[in-house]
């Protein structure tokens, strides 16, 4: 049986360790899956599958992307395989982000804005925070035309994740929408369209249903 390679890109921008650990716990139930944390666009362009993390700010994210060589093959990645973008690497597969007018790199129509929730109040009387920093609910949106994307199975409507962001993602195309969460509004916290999967939360800072993510990627065939 083949090796099921999968790449971590590191340029620089990545919650690595722990999104490399975590793949690689999910990993570890799955025969035959060998995971690299990777700064070699022929290590990405060599993997079956990819996952991009992202942390810290959309502009540094993009920048230090072209710089590290990595571009390339991350978009050769995002048009051929499974791909799994994480956090502020959710945020870049789009067109464009208002934190420091950022270009994405248009893979997914839509763009990134800022939580707007100046004088909202939470259910418990207290004001929304900026950044939303801690659990949530995560939402799967299903519909008569676009069923429950693959990547949720075996994962409950309203398991908690974690987050930490300031900016969301808003999708041209709902069927672009995997998930949502409520902030102050509800917002698409999972996107997805063909081979590419990604999540405004953090998987690897999820415990059980954020390793069931990852999981089910390493088995995912879209």
């Amino acid at each position: 049986m083949s090796v099921n390679r999968v790449a971590v890109v590191d340029y620089g921008m990545g919650n690595l360790r722990s999104v490399a650990q975590a793949v690689i716990h999910a990993a570890s139930v799955v025969d035959h899956a060998e995971v690299t944390v990777t700064a070699d666009p022929q290590v990405v362009r060599d993997a079956h599958r990819v996952v991009l993390p992202g942390q810290g700010a959309m502009p540094d994210c993009m920048r230090e992307l072209r710089d590290s060589g990595m571009l390339d093959a991350v978009l050769e990645a995002a048009a051929s395989k499974p791909l799994f973008g994480v956090c502020v690497g959710m945020q870049m597969l789009l067109d464009h982000s208002a934190e420091g007018d950022t270009p994405g790199l248009g893979l997914i129509p839509g763009e990134v804005v800022k939580f707007d929730l100046a004088g909202q109040l939470q259910p418990d009387g207290t004001r929304y925070k900026v950044p939303q920093m801690g659990w949530n609910q995560v939402w799967p949106t299903h519909s008569d035309t676009h069923p429950r994307h693959a990547m949720w199975q075996g994962i409950a409507d309203g398991s908690w994740y974690y987050f930490v962001h300031s900016f969301h993602a808003r999708v041209a195309n709902p069927a672009h929408c995997a998930a949502e969460t409520d902030y102050g509004g509800r917002f698409a916290c999972a996107v997805a369209r063909d081979n590419i999967f990604a999540t405004q939360f953090h998987p690897e800072k999820s415990a059980a249903q954020g390793l069931a993510l990852y999981r089910n990627f390493l088995h995912w065939q879209p």
